[in-house]
C-alpha cells in the first residue's frame, strides 16, 4: 500500500502556505483567549521569518525554542523552519546543568524563549547556568560556556541587557529591512529542500548524555501526514494533547497532524482536570490524547460522565465514549514510536479493534516502513515470532545523531536497532509482506520509559554520586500501570552520613528534569546491594528488591 504522501513538495514553508490557502480563517490553535487560524498562522509567522532573516539567521543556522505549547511555540516554529533554519525544541523542564548541555551540544546560535513559564523563570535559569551573560549587552554575544550563541531573543517582559525583545524586535527588523520583503522571503524558501535538516530532537540517550535525532523537512511532513491518515482526522477535527510539541509524539503526531486535517489545536497552561474538562466540554474536543494517568485522572474525576462524552471520537481507552470503547482495554491495538522514527513506526488505524487472539499487539508497520528483529548479541535475524532487537528503516527514519558518524548510528544496511525487545507475529491473511503484528516485551538496555519520556539511568546516577554524602547510586525502572515504568534509586550514603529521601529529592530537582528524579529512593547500605563475586551490581535483582518495596509501601495501612 503506498503511503498517504501530501501531493505538494514536502517543506514546512510549502505545508503552511498550503494550508493556509485551503484553511483560511478555520482555526489552527488555541490557548485560552488566544486563538490563531490559518491564514494567520501563514501571516505572523512570515513577518517572524523576515525579522529572523534581518537578525542575521540563515539556511543551516541552529535556532532553539524554549516554550511550552501554545500558539508562540507554533509561529516560532514555523518561521525559524520556512527559512531553512535548523530548529531545536527544548524542554520546559530543563534545569541549569541540562539547559547548558542542550544549547551548547546543539551548537545553538539563536534562542527564542519565553520569560518564564508556572514556576520556571529561564532568564534567571540562564544567568545561573551562565554567569559570563550578566556582564554583556545586547548581542552579539560571546560566551565561552556557549561559544556558538549569539543571540537570546524573549516572549514577554524582561530587563536584562543581554536579551532582546521576541516578536515586537523581530517585526521591527523586519519593517526596517526593506529589501526583506514578501518577494524575498518566497526566494528564501524556494531553496528550502525536503533533504534539508528540518529538526534536532532530544532524547536521553543509552549513557549519560541525550542524543539529538535529526529529521529533515521530507520527513517529518510526510510521516505527520501519514499519521494523520491512519487518525483519519479531518476540518472538523478538535483536538487536546498534554503531550509537548518540544516532544516528537506532540509535533508529529497531534500538532502537525491536526494540521494536515484543517483541524484545531486547543492548548492548556497546566494540566488542571477541571480546566480540561471544561475545555472538552466548551469545545466538543473530539480527540483527547495524553499519557495513561493523565487519562485515568480526567475520566476518573467526578465531573467527567459515567458513559464518556459521546463526542469523543478517538483517544485513550478510559476517554472513549461507552458506545465505541471495546470490552478490554487490550483490544485496542497499542502504537509504537521513537523520537529516531519521528513518532509511530508500528500501529492500527483509529476504529480498529483487535481479535482476541491479537490481544496485546502494537499493529503492522506503516506503509514504506521495515521492521527486522536481530539476536541482541549477534546481530542475526531471528525466525518469525522469537523475541529479539527490533530494528528499523525507511522514510521516517532521522538521518543520523546530531555530532555522530553514520557508522555510529545504523547497520551497514541502513538499520537502525532501537533496543525494544519485541517479536512479530506474522499475519498470514494481510498483505503486509510478511511483516504481522508487533508485540513489545520491554527494553533490551537501562533506558527507563516513564509517562513517555525517556531516563537514562547513568545521568541520574552521576548527579546523586556528585553529593558529598553519597558513596554510591544505582538508579533502576520499575514497573507501574499507570506510567509504563517509575524512576527508582538505591543510594549508599558514606559511613557517618545521613541523607532522608525527601532532601535528596530536592536537592535532585535543582539540576534534573522533574520526570528524571526518582518517584521512589531507598538509603541502603553496601551490604544490601546486589552484587556478583567480582563486586559488580546485578541490577536486575536490584529492580526485582525495590520493586518488593513499592509494593510492600503500597500495601500499608494509613493512619
Amino acid at each position: 500500500m503506498k503511503p498517504a504522501f501530501p501531493e505538494y513538495t514536502p517543506t514546512l514553508p510549502k505545508m503552511i502556505r498550503h494550508l493556509a490557502e485551503r484553511f483560511g480563517d478555520r482555526d489552527m490553535i488555541v490557548l485560552g483567549e488566544r486563538r490563531l487560524t490559518y491564514r494567520q498562522a501563514e501571516r505572523e509567522s512570515a513577518k517572524l521569518a523576515r525579522g529572523l532573516l534581518a537578525s542575521g539567521v540563515g539556511k543551516g543556522t541552529r535556532v532553539a525554542l524554549l516554550m511550552p505549547n501554545g500558539p508562540d511555540w507554533a509561529l516560532a516554529w514555523l518561521a525559524t523552519c520556512r527559512i531553512g533554519a535548523l530548529c531545536v525544541p527544548l524542554t520546559t523542564f530543563l534545569r541549569e546543568r541540562e539547559l547548558v548541555w542542550n544549547l551548547r551540544h546543539a551548537d545553538v546560535h539563536t534562542l527564542l524563549t519565553c520569560d518564564r513559564y508556572l514556576n520556571h523563570d529561564y532568564l534567571e535559569r540562564l544567568e545561573r547556568a551562565v554567569p559570563e551573560l550578566s556582564e554583556c549587552s545586547r548581542d552579539p554575544l560571546f560566551l565561552r560556556a556557549l561559544p556558538y550563541l549569539r543571540s537570546v531573543r524573549v516572549w514577554g517582559a524582561h530587563d536584562r541587557d543581554w536579551a532582546s525583545d521576541g516578536p515586537s524586535g523581530l517585526a521591527v527588523l523586519a519593517d526596517a529591512a526593506s529589501e526583506i520583503d514578501e518577494d524575498f522571503l518566497s526566494e528564501i524558501e524556494r531553496e528550502v529542500t525536503p533533504a534539508d535538516p528540518m529538526l534536532i530532537m532530544y532524547t536521553s540517550g543509552s549513557t549519560a548524555e541525550p542524543k539529538g535525532a535529526c529529521h529533515t523537512h521530507g520527513t517529518a511532513v510526510r510521516h505527520s501526514h501519514v499519521l494523520n491518515a491512519y487518525r483519519r482526522g479531518g476540518p472538523d477535527h478538535h483536538v487536546y494533547s498534554a503531550m509537548p510539541f518540544f516532544w516528537v509524539g506532540g509535533l508529529s503526531g497531534t500538532l502537525m497532524g491536526t494540521m494536515h486535517a484543517g483541524g484545531c489545536f486547543f492548548c492548556e497552561e497546566s494540566f488542571d482536570v477541571d480546566d480540561i474538562i471544561d475545555l472538552i466540554e466548551r469545545e466538543r474536543i473530539s480527540y483527547v490524547a495524553g499519557w495513561p494517568h493523565q487519562s485515568k485522572a480526567i475520566s476518573e474525576h467526578p465531573r467527567y460522565p459515567k458513559n464518556g462524552f459521546d463526542f469523543i471520537r478517538y483517544g485513550s481507552f478510559t476517554m472513549l465514549p461507552s458506545a465505541i470503547r471495546p470490552a478490554a482495554f487490550d483490544l485496542l491495538p497499542n502504537a509504537l514510536g521513537m523520537t529516531e522514527t519521528f513518532a509511530n513506526h508500528s500501529m492500527e488505524a483509529i476504529g480498529v479493534v483487535l481479535p482476541e487472539h491479537k490481544r496485546g499487539s502494537f499493529g503492522h508497520a506503516l506503509e514504506a516502513i521495515q521492521r527486522r528483529i536481530v539476536d541482541p548479541d549477534t546481530g542475526e535475524e531471528v525466525p518469525p515470532g522469537e523475541w529479539g532487537d527490533l530494528c528499523i528503516r525507511g522514510y521516517s527514519l532521522m538521518q543520523g545523531l546530531y555530532k555522530l558518524e553514520r557508522e555510529q548510528v545504523f547497520t551497514p544496511d541502513g538499520f537502525y536497532r532501537t533496543s525494544d525487545e519485541c517479536r512479530v507475529e506474522p499475519d498470514p491473511d494481510s498483505d503486509d509482506n510478511g511483516q504481522g503484528h508487533l508485540y513489545l516485551k520491554g527494553r533490551l538496555g537501562e533506558m527507563i520509559k516513564t509517562s513517555g519520556a525517556n531516563v537514562a539511568p547513568r545521568e541520574v546516577e552521576l548527579v546523586l554520586e556528585s553529593f558529598d554524602e553519597i558513596k554510591e547510586a544505582f538508579v533502576v525502572g520499575v514497573a507501574d500501570p499507570e506510567r509504563s515504568q517509575v524512576v527508582a534509586a538505591a543510594v549508599v550514603p558514606y559511613a557517618g552520613q545521613t541523607l532522608g529521601e525527601a532532601e535528596i529529592r530536592e536537592r535532585l530537582r535543582a539540576e534534573l528534569s522533574t520526570f528524571k528524579v526518582p518517584r521512589h529512593i531507598f538509603i541502603l547500605t553496601s551490604d544490601q546491594v546486589p552484587r556478583t563475586a567480582s563486586a559488580k551490581i546485578q541490577k536486575p535483582i536490584l529492580r526485582e528488591i525495590l520493586t518488593e518495596r513499592i509494593a510492600a509501601a503500597r500495601e500499608e495501612p494509613t493512619t
